[in-house]
């Protein structure tokens, strides 16, 4: 089965049933308003979101189209549990780092090895490549990609592919908008020194009238 494109709050839903699966297994499946808390939770999150009761249900609605999320009666409440280990044919692992940039946006393999420990713990950074580098080359197609390397960085950075393929400006772009900062900035230094030069010039001109027409100042 093809899958759409996924919106920003359909991978954040995605992302909570999947950590709070881990985290707090007691409340699992959750029920609309816990994971209304968690798409809209301050901290652990990238970016920050505030999404109505309404909006998640509509998310929910869309992912159940898809079997990505499956509801279940649990009390007087409908509780919502991820299927998309199942669904994607990926191992746990692999699922666990897919929520994490879900939830925190594009990361480093030590990033994610970091951020991953609640749901999995890896054994080290090399573990985190291998099942990043099998969901990169996924026969079914790719689930992750390795963002190009940002100027300054020292390492590059991995984001999800359920939302399409994210917009991130290339290192060249990077490069050239710093180099017209810089050039910008020269620009305005030496107007101020022009400006500067002008003003001590036209000081010079008062004072000199003032000499000229015998004027005392005050």
């Amino acid at each position: 089965m093809s899958l759409p494109a996924l919106s920003l709050l359909e991978t954040r839903v995605l992302g909570v049933l999947i950590e709070k699966q881990h985290t707090v297994p007691d409340t699992y499946p959750l029920t609309l308003n816990a994971l209304v808390a968690g798409c809209n939770q301050k901290t652990s999150r990238d970016p920050v979101l505030e999404a109505t009761e309404a909006e998640v249900q509509a998310a929910l609605d869309h992912l159940r189209g898809f079997t990505l999320v499956v509801e279940s009666s649990g009390g007087r409440v409908m509780r919502y549990s991820h299927n998309i280990e199942r669904v994607l044919a990926i191992p746990s692992q692999a699922v666990a780092l897919i929520a994490v940039i879900m939830l925190r946006g594009p990361q480093t393999t030590g990033e994610l090895r970091q951020h991953s420990e609640r749901l999995h713990r890896f054994a080290d950074i090399s573990s985190v490549e291998g099942f990043l580098d099998e969901l990169a080359h996924r026969p079914a197609g790719a689930l992750v990609v390795e963002l190009p390397r940002a100027a300054g960085a020292r390492e590059t950075r991995w984001a999800h592919l359920l939302s399409g393929p994210p917009v991130v400006a290339s290192v060249e772009e990077a490069t050239s908008v710093e180099r017209v900062s810089l050039g910008e900035i020269a620009t305005l230094r030496t107007h101020i020194t022009e400006l500067r030069e002008e003003l001590a010039q036209v000081k010079d001109t008062v004072n000199r009238l003032v000499r000229e027409l015998g004027i005392t100042p005050e």
